[in-house]
This record gives C-alpha cells, structure tokens and sequence, in this order.
C-alpha cells in the first residue's frame, strides 16, 4: 500500500470501447491511499475548502436512504451547492415532499428489491446518462442484541440493508459511474465497523448485527478500491449524530451531554461526508474516515 497519489481521470465522459468494455486503468496504477493522507496540511486544506460554498465541478450523485436524517441533510447541502442530487426513497410520494424543498430529485429506490434497484437504474440512465457520485447511505440499525441474545433474524434483515443493499446498488450503479470522468462512492459506515476498535479490551459495544454489517461495508470499499483504481471510493462515518437513527426522539435529548458523549447535530456529522463526495480524481480512495479523521480498520 503506498502514501502517494498516482494517475487521475481522463477529462469528460468515457465513450466507444470504454464504455462496452468497462476499461479500468493498469494493475499497477492502483490508489489506495493510506490514511496518513488526511494527517497532511494540504488534506486537511481540500477537507475544509471543500466543505464551503459552491464547487467549480458539479456533479450527479444518488444519496440513498435520504428522506431523513443523515441522507437528507447530506442532500440538502449538495443541492445547495449546485449539484444535480437524486434523492433515493422507497416511498416516492413521501421522497417528493422531501426533495422539492431542496431542491433535490426525488427518485424511487429499496435497496432490498432488485426490481426497484433496477427500473432506479433505468431512470437514472435515461435522464442523466452517467453517474459521478454514489452515496450508500440506506441503512437500518436493527434490533442491537448483545451476542448471548442474538437472533439469526435479526441478523439477516439488517445485512440485506446495510450489506446485501449496498452492494446491489454498487453492482447496478457501476455502468452508470463508469460514464463518469471522475467516479466518487461514499460507503456511509460506523465506527463500530472497525475489527481493530471491538478488539481493545474497553471496547464499548456489545451487539452483532449492526457492527458485522458495517465491518462487511468497509470490505465492499477495499475490494472495489482495488479492482476500481480510477474511482475514488471511500468508508465514511459521520459518528454518533442526533436523528432518529439513534432509537431516541430527537427533541427530548440533552444537547450538551449528547456532545459530552462525542455526538453530532446532523448539521455538523454530514461535513465529513459533504467532503468526501465531492473530491477530486486526486483524493484518497480505500480509506475509513470520519469528521475526527482516519479510523482503523
């Protein structure tokens, strides 16, 4: 694995045999940059900059699961920003209500359902012709059960999201990103995903589910980080963030002690992933990152 950035995107969109053929760079033009990237000033820089005002290229990007919550803040401010952003929802009439405040496109997607995954895909096809960023945010915490409790059920709805789900828009997306001049996935992840943090002793989570899901998500990035070197494909967690998602309603939270505790409005938790969608062909690819920067795998 090496530190440095190689290669880059060809300018514009891919056409004749790249196309039919899904043409990816050379084996030995593999990037996987290696999280001492985002200890560097100039990383730290593109990080910030990137995170305010309008981009000079903008792009089209599908943010699953973004009718609330992390998928919709993260919507909100692409659109804002000026990109073309699909925003994916299984209830289209409720994606609708969302997206047009935003200034976002609502698009019917469960990532569950090949069917609904495909006629996305079609939709996308046609209206768009290509897609620069994918952001795998659908996903479900499921019933969090220590291990001595653990339920095969449980289990298996949450990894058909969270897993399964993600990879099967990956999979139908990868024509749509290889249109693209610089392809951009965002696998939106957690901490508790990472094998190297639920190995120290005074690891704090005690649940199946939920963290094998997570963990399965970041090995989708490497192997694609690998076999895709001219995308750029990231693990990405915004953290413990104040939604719905964390099982408590959001109003009756104690704002300072869920700081206290390391958590995030949504506001604040999307920066990172607002940052990560929209870098370059020189950004890191097959990394793990959050908004306090590099996580172990």
């Amino acid at each position: 694995m090496r530190d440095r950035l190689l290669g880059g995107a060809r300018p514009g969109r891919r056409t004749g045999a790249a196309r039919s053929g899904f043409a990816r760079a050379q084996p030995e033009a593999t990037v996987l940059v290696t999280n001492d990237w985002y200890r560097t000033a100039a990383a730290e820089s593109l990080l910030h900059t990137r995170c305010s005002g309008k981009l000079k290229t903008m792009t089209t990007t599908l943010v699953t699961g973004a009718t609330r919550g992390v998928g919709l803040e993260l919507s909100r401010r692409l659109a804002e920003a000026g990109h073309t952003v699909y925003l994916g929802a299984r209830d289209l009439e409720r994606g609708r209500e969302v997206a047009e405040p935003i200034g976002a496109r609502a698009i019917s997607i469960d990532v569950t359902d090949d069917a609904s995954v495909r006629t996305a895909m079609d939709h996308l096809r046609q209206e768009a012709g290509a897609l620069d960023v994918l952001v795998n945010n659908a996903g479900i915490s499921g019933t969090q059960r220590p291990p001595a409790e653990a339920d095969v059920n449980d289990l298996q709805t949450v990894l058909a999201t969270n897993v399964v789900g993600a990879t099967r828009v990956l999979v139908a997306c990868t024509p749509l990103l290889e249109e693209s001049a610089t392809p951009v996935v965002v696998n939106v992840s957690s901490a508790v995903g990472s094998l190297t943090l639920n190995a120290k002793p005074d690891a704090i989570w005690s649940m199946v589910a939920y963290p094998m899901s997570k963990a399965a998500l970041n090995m989708l990035t490497i192997q694609y980080a690998r076999a895709f070197p001219r995308w750029r494909i990231n693990s990405v967690t915004p953290g413990l963030t104040l939604t719905e998602f964390t099982g408590h309603p959001t109003d009756s939270v104690d704002l300072e002690a869920f700081r206290r505790a390391g958590g995030r409005t949504v506001d604040e938790a999307v920066t990172i992933l607002v940052a990560m969608a929209t870098i370059g062909a020189d950004g890191p690819t097959g990394t793990f990152v959050g908004n306090d920067g590099p996580l172990p795998w």
